[in-house]
């Protein structure tokens, strides 16, 4: 008797997001999923230990996908950093339009936006990776002593608008998404005005002072 293909990981993904499309739900239970999909429970739990938590790996394996696609290209590395993100952004949503009747329901699926939250949480961490080697506290607003705290609002910031666009998009009914395009376009541009802004870099100037005459002098 042939000896039945062991399950992979990608394998999963694909049966998951199939099972979501077909009965325009999301599983509740790993023991009913796999009866349905007509694979091995502990095939499945060799590489899920919840269903939740591949519907959070397929999140970040659109996100890694599109960074892919983008690393491919030798031009990339040429861009500056709003570009770069401006890339990231329609390459993301050119990946979840090709799944979009999945994410739809996965994220239509969420009680309420915490859980929005949630299911985004291993995206998320990924996006931050991103960020992060963009340096951006670096370049735009290097204010000495604070750059922990800039990186974070920055972060935080980019993550909040990578969110909302996600929840754009999904009410988006025009052709092509291009409202959407036009969302990426300018809600980016706007981030970027914003921390090149000399307000800004006047304000943690001023939280840079406050810093070390508060909080280091009554260290001393």
């Amino acid at each position: 008797m042939a000896k039945k293909k062991k399950i992979s990981r990608d394998d999963i993904f694909t049966i998951y997001m199939e099972y979501v499309i077909k009965n325009e739900e999301k599983p509740t239970e790993i023991s009913d999923f796999c009866k349905e999909a007509k694979i091995n429970e502990d095939d499945f739990l060799a590489y899920f230990s919840s269903l939740k938590k591949v519907e959070k790996a397929i999140f970040k394996e659109l996100f890694l996908n599109s960074i892919d696609v983008l690393n491919e290209s030798e031009e990339f590395a040429t861009f500056d950093n709003k570009n770069k993100l401006i890339s990231l952004y329609f390459t993301f949503f050119e990946n979840l339009t090709l799944n979009r009747e999945f994410v739809l329901i996965s994220l239509k699926g969420c009680k309420n936006q915490y859980h929005s939250f949630s299911t985004l949480s291993s995206l998320k961490k990924s996006f931050i990776h991103f960020v992060d080697d963009l340096k951006l506290s670096e370049s735009i607003i290097p204010v000495e002593g604070l750059e922990n705290i800039q990186q974070k609002f920055i972060n935080q910031s980019l993550w909040f608008q990578l969110f909302f666009t996600i929840k754009f998009w999904m009410d988006d009914t025009s052709e092509s998404f291009e409202k959407t395009d036009i969302f990426i376009e300018k809600s980016i541009n706007t981030s970027f005005e914003l921390l090149e802004n000399k307000f800004l870099k006047n304000a943690f100037d001023l939280g840079k002072f406050v810093y070390k005459e508060t909080f280091q002098k009554n260290a001393q």
